[in-house]
């Protein structure tokens, strides 16, 4: 049997510690696998620990002396500074080879114990800055879903909690009880760690008070055409250099950055949704060949065309009511 132990705080957010009693908290006599998890909850000051809101409370009856015999400890989201107890309770664990693992700003706490320094992290891209102020010796990544350093993982905000509890069962069981779990879960059986964090881009308000935004919703709506960054300068009345600056100054990025990423992120839904050739899909959402689209699109999304479709599109099996697995859909011609 493997302990793991769900520490969590004033504030826990019930989604993320759901996560953890999902995957690892009930049992599963199907999988026919020789062990499984036993997962406790613990708190520093066991008793009531509210919620993030709605007004209710989990009762907890574990305190800090559960992690002296945890297999794993999961931090599913951390808010304020952490004390001392629970600071030298984890870093006692993880020192006798407990596995240490963190979903959104349950990295907080993993990097006031030390034992992120001079490794890489993920966290929530919301947290990530806060994230790198607080601990520079920390590598924060906010791209991805989460980071596997061996006995320390961190995962991206909320449910990318959930890609890396799986990944987590994968590691100990192999993938064929990690999918079964996903089945259950009726989500997607598995999303590398490297794909980026899904973020929508913010639009101003009143695209028609901004030239900026106007241009950005005129783009958005010619994204199978040739766009150069004179066009997009132009329709908005400015010289490239006034728009360039004004452009960044606006979003944070550049015009050529923001399209290239406007156009990956139209590619989503035909890859999802649709049976259409790499090739077909690359010149709908406006790019010249299948390869500049394959380049762009495994930059910014950390992973490729074919394994996204794998993992979203209607080609993957789909899990009915009852756990009854549907055929599926003839398989894709084209790969990346």
């Amino acid at each position: 049997m493997h302990r793991v132990v769900a520490l969590a705080a004033p504030g826990v957010a019930p989604f993320e510690l759901g996560i953890v009693v999902e995957v690892f908290g009930l049992d599963r006599p199907e999988l026919d696998v020789p062990w499984w998890y036993d997962l406790r909850i613990a708190t520093e000051t066991p008793g009531p620990l509210p919620a993030t809101a709605g007004g209710f409370a989990f009762f907890v009856e574990h305190g800090l002396e559960a992690l002296a015999d945890a297999d794993t400890i999961v931090v599913p989201g951390w808010h304020g500074e952490p004390s001392a107890e629970v600071v030298d309770a984890v870093r006692a664990a993880w020192a006798r080879g407990a596995r240490l693992v963190s979903i959104c700003s349950g990295v907080f706490l993993l990097a006031a114990t030390g034992v992120l320094d001079g490794g890489e992290a993920a966290t929530h891209w919301r947290y990530a800055s806060k994230l790198a102020a607080r601990h520079p010796a920390v590598k924060v990544n906010a791209d991805v879903l989460y980071v596997d350093n061996g006995t320390v993982l961190t995962s991206a905000g909320s449910a990318a909690g959930i890609d890396l509890c799986l990944h987590i069962v994968r590691r100990d069981h192999g993938s064929k009880v990690a999918n079964a779990v996903a089945r259950r879960l009726v989500i997607p059986p598995h999303r590398d760690g490297g794909q980026a964090q899904l973020i929508e881009a913010p639009m101003p308000a009143h695209p028609d008070d901004d030239p900026i935004a106007g241009v950005m919703a005129w783009a958005l709506e010619r994204l199978d055409e040739p766009l150069s960054l004179d066009a997009l300068a132009g329709r908005a009345y400015m010289s490239v250099r006034t728009f360039t600056r004004r452009f960044g100054k606006a979003t944070g990025t550049t015009p050529g950055r923001w399209l290239l990423e406007q156009r990956v992120r139209a590619s989503l839904a035909l890859l999802e949704g649709s049976d259409a050739s790499i090739e077909t899909v690359a010149q709908t959402v406006g790019f010249a060949t299948a390869a500049t689209y394959r380049h762009h699109f495994t930059a910014i999304m950390r992973t490729s065309p074919s394994a996204y479709r794998r993992a979203f599109g209607a080609g993957v099996s789909h899990v009915g009511i009852g756990g009854r697995e549907h055929d599926a859909a003839p398989p894709y011609a084209a790969s990346a």
